[in-house]
C-alpha cells in the first residue's frame, strides 16, 4: 500500500483545463482551472489553439501542486476532451494548424462521400462508430488534403497525430513518448475495437499513413514520466473524459450508467466484456482497458448541453453566470409551452443529423426570459432522454438508476426534470467530479494507491436523490411533443 497521500488529474475540457489533487477518500484537495478561448471561422466550424490547451493546462498542474509537497503525489492522471484531433511535426514538436474540436462540422461532407462508398457498416462493426464528423478520421484527412504542405510531411513520416490526451503526453514527456489509451483510440474511427489495432483499411480509406497514429496502451499504467519542478512523477493513466466518468462513478459492472451533464452531455452504460451494437444510432465503445482486460460500453452523445446554458449567457445575455439558470427558471412553474432544440452544431444520437440547427417553439405573447431558460434546462434532459431510451432498447437492459455528474448536474431543475422524464431514479453524488476523479482512480489502481474497485465503491457519497414526480400520461404529453420539436430542427439547409 502507498504511503503517499494524492494523485493529481489534469482535465482537459473543450472550453477549459482544470488541474486537481485528490486525496485516498477521492475528496478534492485543490483544484485550479483556466479558460481558453474557442475559434469560430466558419458557422459550424470549431477550433482551439493547441497551445493554448497545453499553456493552459500546465498553469493549473503549476497552480496546484504550489499548494502542496510534491513528494507526496503519487502519480498523474490525464483526462480530456474526445476526438479533438491534433497534428504536429515530430521534429519541432509544433503543431501545424489548429486543433479541429469534437464539435467542428467541416467534415460532414467526407462524410457523406464515406456513406457514399458504402462504407457505413463496415464502420459501424469495426470501430463501433458511425460515419460522422464528430470523430477524428475525417478531422485528420481534412488537415492533410488543405493545410499546405502537410500530405508531404506526413508521407515522409515527421508528422504525429494525437487526441488531447496524446498532445499532453507528448509535451509532459518532452517527446519521448507518443501513446494513447484504449479508450481514446475507440473514439478516432480508426480503431478496431475488437482486435485492438489501428485498422489498415480505414487508414487507406481516409490516407493516413500508420506512422502518425500513437501507440495504443492500457487505461490504467504508466505511460512515461514528467518531469515537474525536477520531480519524475508517473503518467499512470489516460482515459476519454466520458470513459473516466463511468470509471469515477463507480459503473462497474455490466448494467450501470451515468450522464455527464458538461459542455456536451453523454451516457454511457457499461456492456462487461460483451460489446454490444446498436441498431438505432448509438455507439459501442471501448470504455477502458485494465491489466489487458477490455470493458465495453454503449454510448449516446448529445452535443450541445452545458453549451445551450452558454448560449443564454454569452449569445442572449440573459444571465450573467450560469449558476443563475435554476434561480431564473424556478420563478415559473414549467416552459409555458417553450421548447428549444439546441442543435447548434447537429443532432447526436440516436439522430446523427449533421444538417439540424437550433429551434424554438411553443413562444407566445406570454413567454418571458424565465421560460426560455427553464426550456433550455429542460432540453438537457429531454435530449438524455432521447439517449436513454435507445440504449436500453439496444441493450435489453431495465434501468433502475442513472448517476449523474458534470458541471449541469449542480441544477436541481434539470435532474429533477430527467427523473421525471425518464421515470427512474436520479442519483447525484457528493463529489460531482466525476471524470476527473474516475482518472485519478484508474492512475491509483496502477500505482497501489488505491487497492481494487471494492475500496473505490465505498468512497462514492450520495448528495441527492430525485424521484419521478409525475404520472406516465403526463410524461407521454410531454416527451412526444419533444419529438415533434425534433422533428422540426432537423434536415435545416444552409443558405
Amino acid at each position: 500500500m502507498s504511503t503517499k497521500k494524492y494523485i493529481l488529474t489534469l482535465d482537459q475540457g473543450t472550453t477549459s483545463s482544470r488541474a486537481i489533487i485528490f486525496d485516498k477518500l477521492g475528496s478534492v484537495v485543490k483544484i485550479a482551472q483556466h479558460e481558453f478561448k474557442q475559434y469560430y471561422p466558419q458557422s459550424g466550424w470549431v477550433e482551439h489553439d493547441p497551445q493554448d490547451i497545453l499553456d493552459s493546462q500546465l498553469n493549473a498542474m503549476n497552480e496546484v501542486i504550489g499548494q502542496v509537497d510534491i513528494n507526496d503525489i503519487e502519480a498523474l492522471a490525464i483526462t480530456n476532451q474526445r476526438e479533438t484531433t491534433l497534428i504536429w511535426n515530430a521534429e519541432t514538436g509544433k503543431p501545424i494548424c489548429n486543433a479541429i474540436v469534437w464539435q467542428c462540422r467541416r467534415t460532414a461532407a467526407i462524410c457523406e462521400e464515406i456513406k457514399a462508398q458504402g462504407l457505413t457498416e463496415y464502420i459501424q462493426k469495426t470501430t463501433g462508430l458511425v460515419p460522422d464528423a464528430y470523430f477524428s478520421a475525417t478531422k485528420i484527412m481534412w488537415i492533410l488534403d488543405n493545410i499546405e504542405g502537410a500530405r508531404a510531411l506526413a508521407d515522409a513520416g515527421k508528422l504525429r497525430f494525437g487526441t488531447v490526451d496524446t498532445w499532453l503526453l507528448w509535451n509532459l514527456t518532452e517527446g519521448r513518448v507518443h501513446a494513447t489509451d484504449y479508450s481514446n483510440a475507440s473514439r478516432t474511427m480508426l480503431f478496431d475495437i475488437h482486435k485492438l489495432c489501428w485498422d489498415e483499411k480505414l487508414l487507406q480509406v481516409f490516407n493516413i499513413p500508420l506512422c502518425m497514429l500513437p501507440e495504443v496502451k492500457d487505461t490504467s499504467g504508466v505511460f512515461g514520466y514528467a518531469n515537474i519542478l525536477g520531480y519524475s512523477i508517473p503518467i499512470a493513466a489516460m482515459a476519454g473524459d466520458q470513459q473516466a466518468a463511468l470509471f469515477g462513478q463507480a459503473c462497474f459492472l455490466a448494467g450501470e450508467a451515468k450522464n455527464t451533464y458538461g459542455t456536451g452531455c453523454f451516457v454511457l452504460i457499461n456492456t462487461g466484456e460483451k460489446c454490444v451494437k446498436s441498431d438505432k444510432g448509438l455507439l459501442s465503445t471501448i470504455a477502458w482497458g485494465i491489466g489487458g482486460k477490455i470493458t465495453y460500453a454503449l454510448e449516446g452523445s448529445v452535443f450541445n448541453a452545458g453549451a445551450a446554458i452558454q448560449w443564454l449567457r454569452d449569445g442572449l445575455k440573459i444571465i450573467q453566470h450560469a449558476s443563475q439558470c435554476d434561480m431564473e427558471a424556478s420563478k415559473v412553474s414549467d416552459s409555458g409551452g417553450v421548447y428549444f432544440v439546441p442543435a447548434f452544431t447537429g443532432l447526436g444520437a440516436p439522430y446523427w443529423d449533421m444538417y439540424a440547427r437550433g429551434t424554438m417553439l411553443g413562444i407566445s405573447r406570454g413567454t418571458t426570459n424565465a421560460h426560455i431558460i427553464r426550456a433550455t434546462l429542460e432540453s438537457i434532459a429531454y435530449q438524455a432522454a432521447d439517449i436513454v431510451h435507445t440504449m436500453l432498447s439496444d441493450s435489453c437492459i431495465a434501468l433502475k438508476e442513472l448517476k449523474a455528474d458534470g458541471g449541469a448536474a449542480a441544477s436541481d431543475i434539470i435532474l429533477q426534470f430527467q427523473a421525471d422524464i425518464l421515470g427512474v431514479t436520479v442519483n447525484r453524488p457528493v463529489n460531482k467530479e466525476s471524470t476527473a476523479l474516475g482518472a485519478a482512480y484508474l492512475a491509483g489502481l496502477a500505482m497501489g494507491f488505491w487497492m481494487d474497485t471494492d475500496e473505490l465503491k465505498k468512497i462514492r457519497v450520495v448528495d441527492k436523490i430525485f424521484l419521478p414526480a409525475i404520472n406516465q400520461e403526463t410524461r407521454n404529453k410531454l416527451y412526444n411533443k419533444w419529438l415533434r420539436a425534433v422533428e422540426r430542427s432537423r434536415d435545416w439547409e444552409e443558405e
